[in-house]
């Protein structure tokens, strides 16, 4: 049989750590509104000067940098790896859309 503290508690722990997920959750949003106003502006820039969208070198540093902050992180760095390339992948199509 269960004791009914034990769930108490229990529910009381679950409550906070969702609670927790859910500002996490928020500050990953906002984060990644504010990333994508710099790229915004990166692809503007780029396409004032005829630059390329892409820059495959700065992908392939910043792929790596985030691969050593994962493992930093004790995260999974091939999650991370697929996650900047995602954002990579939609900073692109942004960029792409500002030079036509």
């Amino acid at each position: 049989m269960t004791d009914a503290n034990a769930v108490t508690r229990a529910a009381a722990l679950l409550k906070e750590h969702r609670a927790s997920i859910d500002r996490l959750d928020a500050i990953l949003v906002y984060t990644l509104g504010e990333r994508f106003k710099h790229t915004q502006d990166v692809g503007k820039l780029k396409a004032e000067n005829d630059l390329p969208p892409s820059d495959l070198a700065r992908e392939a540093t910043q792929i790596a940098r985030l691969e050593q902050l994962a493992k930093d992180a004790d995260l999974d760095p091939e999650f991370a790896k697929k996650f900047l390339n995602f954002i990579i992948q939609e900073v692109i199509h942004h960029h792409n859309q500002h030079q036509s």
